[in-house]
């Protein structure tokens, strides 16, 4: 009989030092996308304020509270994770999202300069700052990249691409550590 293990998108390759860099597999609870339906955006970002102490995020933005985080996704859409999301029912389209998506953390001197090996935008800190948020590529997959401090990013790619992303950004890594 199949024996089944409960384990995370990442499994054990992380977390990982390579050089300066440390990667590491942040876990959620729960994640949901939001759509405000049509003249409801307003209403929904109110309910979330008052719900989970955050609004509803601009275009390029992450809004975080102490208990939850809501990042951009795209046109009227956002990424809501962990807290109590209110019922907005008949204001706003709400799937889960769970287990879609795996998310890693990138942190260290000369992740700007790992991460310029994989995504086609500039992510300098002088114009990509703390909680500006990218749909974009990285290496060939489509994702999202968010920064998070001076030297971090978060960066989210569907669930089957996890041991993917882990393998881009070690081998990137390796290869600034190596110069």
């Amino acid at each position: 009989m199949a024996r089944l293990l409960s384990q995370t998108p990442c499994g054990d390759q992380l977390p990982r030092t390579i050089g300066q860099v440390a990667l590491t597999e942040v876990t959620i609870t729960r994640m949901v996308s939001v759509a405000p339906f049509q003249g409801q955006q307003k209403q929904v970002s109110d309910a979330m304020k008052s719900a989970l102490g955050l609004r509803f995020p601009g275009a390029n933005r992450v809004t975080a509270s102490e208990s939850a985080r809501a990042i951009w996704a795209g046109a009227g859409i956002a990424l809501v994770m962990d807290g109590k999301m209110p019922d907005l029912a008949g204001q706003a389209a709400v799937t889960d999202q769970s287990d879609a998506w795996t998310i890693v953390a990138i942190n260290g001197a000369g992740t700007e300069d790992v991460l310029a090996r994989l995504v086609p935008i500039d992510l300098r800190r002088s114009t990509f700052k703390t909680g500006h948020t990218a749909r974009t590529l990285i290496g060939h997959m489509t994702g999202s990249v968010s920064r998070t401090g001076a030297q971090g990013f978060e960066i989210m790619v569907m669930r089957s691409m996890a041991k993917t992303l882990v393998h881009d950004l070690t081998r990137a890594a390796t290869l600034l550590a190596g110069r």
